[in-house]
């Protein structure tokens, strides 16, 4: 009798597409990207990731979700069952967010922050993510100039308004020891890369890859 392999279900972070996956080689993981859909306007994210879970056809499958990504994919278990969420780069709930965000979320400072502002790339955009070359500077400024500044707005508001306290325990948490987004010293990860920030899977694409084929296979 064959033995069919687990389907995965990647979701990128804030928007943007599997740019983010693309020094990673998932070798023969039966992989798909969930692509985002458009967020009807002041939709809730368990609205949202009740549409957008329609999407995944595969019974008990693998999410794997990166930042904002994986807050998306802790939303769908909850609507669907699954073997396993992989959270990179992500947090858990709420308590694993920094308290600046929740104080922001409370007081809805974003909603004073033009879109236009959170598409700008600068030298302070590489230092919160991470990155220390040029070639991975030019891929974040060509993700945040290609990011629908409308949706932008709308997860920043999602993320920083997010309450989630609940946890499955078939969930696995990968994260960098130096992610200044979300940083370590608020989350409780499985697993740690050394010296690796929030842009991780490709700063640091080796390690993510090789802890992620031994995760999924």
């Amino acid at each position: 009798m064959k033995i069919t392999a687990t389907k995965i279900y990647v979701i990128s972070g804030l928007g943007v597409d599997q740019r983010v996956f693309s020094k990673i080689d998932f070798g023969s993981l039966d992989i798909t990207y969930l692509d985002w859909i458009t967020p009807s306007l002041n939709e809730p994210l368990s609205i949202y990731a009740k549409r957008i879970s329609a999407k995944i056809t595969a019974a008990q499958p693998i999410l794997i979700g990166l930042s904002f990504g994986g807050m998306l994919a802790m939303e769908i278990a909850k609507i669907i069952t699954v073997q396993r969420v992989i959270l990179l780069a992500s947090a858990k709930g709420r308590y694993e967010l920094p308290v600046l965000y929740r104080l922001a979320g409370r007081l809805k400072l974003n909603v004073f922050v033009p879109n236009s502002l959170l598409k700008t790339h600068s030298f302070l955009s590489d230092y919160f993510f991470g990155i220390g070359c040029k070639e991975d500077s030019l891929l974040l400024k060509q993700i945040l100039k290609d990011t629908d500044p409308i949706f932008m707005a709308w997860a920043i508001h999602q993320i920083l308004q997010w309450k989630n306290n609940s946890v499955p325990d078939n969930l696995i948490h990968v994260h960098g020891s130096s992610d200044r987004i979300i940083p370590i010293k608020n989350v409780k990860p499985n697993f740690i890369i050394k010296g690796a920030g929030h842009f991780m899977t490709v700063t640091h694409a080796q390690e993510v890859e090789k802890l992620l084929r031994e995760i999924c296979s």
